[in-house]
């Protein structure tokens, strides 16, 4: 994994889901991904795992998960340390940014695709 990973959390191959979105878009900009998700499956060149034991160093994490299913990945995310995390609209979790922001990691209330698109990512 480089420096500049994006974990996209929550990830799917149903292609009508905005982290399928996501995976496609941050590839097509070249960005490196990992992604997880319920299932096991890939999109792309990108396989999801349904586990994040794997996962060792990520610049940063993109939630496609509502607050109550973030809950059992708070701790993974805070041990990752990564740069930011952006929660996609309707994953804002204003408990969770708290706990990042004393972290020091950046909580960001944004979506991915427009930053992809608009070259803020």
């Amino acid at each position: 994994m480089s420096d500049n990973t994006t974990l996209v959390l929550g990830a799917t191959e149903n292609t009508s889901r905005y982290a399928n979105m996501a995976i496609r878009s941050l590839r097509e900009h070249n960005e490196p991904v990992v992604a997880v998700g319920r299932k096991a499956g890939q999109v792309l060149d990108v396989p999801i795992a349904t586990d994040t034991d794997s996962i060792e160093q990520v610049d940063t994490v993109t939630l496609y998960l509502n607050p109550q299913n973030q809950e059992p990945y708070m701790d993974t995310i805070l041990a990752l340390k990564p740069r930011r995390v952006i929660f996609n609209p309707g994953t804002e979790n204003p408990a969770f940014e708290a706990k990042l922001e004393a972290a020091g990691i950046e909580p960001i209330e944004a979506c991915t695709l427009v930053m992809l698109r608009t070259g803020q990512y």
